[in-house]
């Protein structure tokens, strides 16, 4: 009878910045390997810093399932009022993705729906998080996942910069207060206020974590 243990699945996280991505995948049991051309340090995980589409285009295939957080920039507001111009990376990234032949998501904010194929929106709030942060994932590679149920935003946001008021919801982007009510409502108490502002709840891709394995093991999560 062979004992030996399964083999952790390889997640390869682009883009990967100070880890929200990686981690929510960690903790759904995977074996995590970030990139991103800046340094990171406060990533938790194997990292490589490199061009996440050079890497992707030449390791790729070597992972059995691919994340990409490809810069938001040229889809935020805060960009549009600058009038700054940013790359659109959505495209290439997608087409980097399907050469590898893995299943993937690529995940980027709401504005950037023009640019995304049937994505699915998560929530903050439909796990349990005082904030909204809506995010957008499109699938691929064979890949696809059910979101849970999104609640009706009965809690107002508290504006830009103020500390949460009772009852409301944080908005924590730009120069937000509150650190470390952030930190502990996302799960994500390694990060800085940079980090932070910019991140992937872990929460959500370990809910997308989760669906990888009932579909690549046929096991329930």
């Amino acid at each position: 009878m062979n004992t030996r243990p399964l083999r952790a699945l390889r997640v390869l996280d682009l883009f990967c910045c100070q880890g929200g991505a990686g981690m929510g995948y960690h903790r759904a049991g995977f074996d995590i390997t970030g990139v991103d051309l800046a340094a990171q340090p406060r990533y938790p995980f194997r990292f490589i810093q490199a061009d996440a589409l050079d890497y992707v285009r030449e390791h790729g295939a070597e992972f059995d399932f691919i994340h990409a957080s490809p810069p938001c920039q040229r889809y935020s507001r805060t960009q549009k009022i600058q009038h700054r111009e940013h790359p659109d990376l959505i495209a290439p990234t997608r087409a980097a993705l399907e050469a590898t032949g893995r299943p993937w998501v690529i995940e980027n904010v709401e504005e950037a729906a023009r640019e995304l194929r049937g994505p699915v929106t998560l929530c903050a709030a439909a796990f349990g998080m005082r904030t909204y942060r809506h995010r957008l994932f499109e699938t691929g590679g064979g890949f696809t996942f059910t979101p849970p149920l999104h609640p009706a935003h009965w809690a107002p946001l508290t504006k830009m910069g103020r500390p949460r008021a009772a009852g409301h919801f944080a908005h924590y982007v730009g120069n937000f207060s509150g650190v470390a009510e952030a930190r502990t409502d996302m799960g994500v108490g390694w990060m800085n206020r940079d980090g932070i502002r910019e991140c992937i709840p872990p929460a959500y891709t370990q809910h997308i974590g989760a669906a990888v394995l009932v579909s690549r093991l046929g096991v329930a999560a």
